[in-house]
């Protein structure tokens, strides 16, 4: 595998496996699963307000990176999981430096994918200031599959796969959900924006073959008609089996409608640049530590430091953390806490300690942090 700038990755940014512990011969080839749509994303950063009318807007930073259903597979490769992505690309430039990028930049499995003939990769702008984003996006829906694989037969979609991850369309079923639950893979869902208004809890039936749903506190208050998150988490799971509710700034909240258990984490502080794909980042994060068996609260802390960590570089899919990230952002706290005018100041002592458990997890941080990954350009040519 090879990174984003066509170098052999070194040493220190190998792949830590969280389910090292854990494989066994008989287990799927892949540890999750997913499929949508990919866009290239081009990013504006630095923005001191939102655009104006009639005028011209300059961004003091920029950068391009596969969107969409990527940011959530990249999220996933980088923290150690196999990986694997259903998706169309475009034959265009733009579907070429995607694909490039997830195939041999962050080693995602692409059996499952095709590039379409005569398609062009969707394009999302976004633009991101005070904390927030807008985002301007054109493309037109992938014919049908029947011919992407040259006369042969598709691959087995879904492949079998510790896990699944789905954003649910209110009232859409996908299939393939079902499918691969009945196979025994563990589905991981959000949900998107109810563009009805109706917040009808029945446009969700698929959460009957899933095993954590992770709404933002919006949603989950209006699906549930409750106006607390946290009573609205606890709605959410006599519904199914574990209910996580993203509080923003405040972290997140779940509740193990198995068990009863639950568990609250606050948020790290940190300052935002750009809040693309952090819920894909969370989501990423929760399912590698429930793949991993930790505790419910590790897991929720985890997911809360790797979406911490993602806002504060530009794009979704390149703002990512891996354990590299992971191990310098713990080495530098340990190192740095309390001390003034330091980003290790900004946290609460007694807070950090919920972190304790990443001592055995990540290895000493070869380099300082923060780290940086992201580059501004869609791609530049190889010597």
């Amino acid at each position: 595998m090879t990174t984003h700038d066509g170098q052999q990755p070194t040493a220190d940014a190998a792949l830590l496996d969280p389910l090292a512990a854990l494989r066994t011969p008989a287990d799927p080839p892949c540890d999750v699963y997913l499929t949508g749509t990919v866009f290239l994303d081009i990013i504006f950063t630095g923005l001191d307000s939102a655009p104006v009318r009639g005028t011209e807007t300059w961004a003091r930073g920029m950068g391009s990176s596969p969107g969409g259903v990527a940011n959530m597979a990249t999220a996933l490769a980088r923290l150690g999981l196999r990986t694997s992505l259903a998706a169309a690309f475009g034959d265009d430039m733009y579907g070429d430096y995607c694909r490039d990028a997830l195939d041999r930049g962050e080693g995602i499995d692409l059996t499952l994918s095709r590039t379409v003939p005569g398609w062009h990769s969707p394009v999302t702008v976004s633009m991101a200031y005070e904390g927030e984003r807008t985002m301007v996006s054109h493309g037109h829906e992938a014919p049908p599959p029947e011919s992407a694989f040259d006369g042969e037969a598709a691959p087995e979609c879904p492949p079998p796969a510790r896990a699944c991850v789905a954003s649910l369309v209110p009232g859409h079923r996908e299939e393939w959900i079902g499918h691969a639950a009945r196979r025994g893979s563990r589905i991981f869902v959000d949900v998107g924006w109810d563009d009805s208004g109706r917040w009808d809890p029945a446009d969700l039936a698929d959460l009957e073959h899933c095993e954590a749903f992770l709404p933002n506190a919006v949603e989950a208050m209006r699906y549930t008609r409750t106006d607390c998150p946290r009573a609205a988490a606890r709605a959410l799971a006599e519904r199914v089996p574990l209910a996580v509710v993203t509080l923003g700034a405040e972290g997140a909240y779940a509740v193990d409608g198995r068990t009863g258990e639950t568990a609250e984490v606050p948020a790290i502080a940190v300052r935002a640049l750009d809040p693309t794909g952090a819920g894909d980042v969370f989501m990423a994060g929760f399912v590698t530590g429930t793949l991993a068996d930790w505790p419910l609260a590790d897991r929720l802390a985890f997911a809360g430091l790797t979406a911490a960590l993602s806002v504060q570089e530009f794009g979704g899919s390149l703002s990512a953390p891996g354990w590299a990230e992971v191990a310098a952002w713990w080495q530098h706290m340990k190192a740095y806490a309390g001390t003034p005018g330091d980003a290790a100041a900004a946290q609460d002592p007694s807070a950090l300690h919920r972190y304790d458990f990443l001592d055995g997890l990540v290895p000493t941080a070869p380099r300082p942090w923060p780290l940086r990954r992201a580059v501004p350009t869609i791609g530049f040519r190889q010597a």
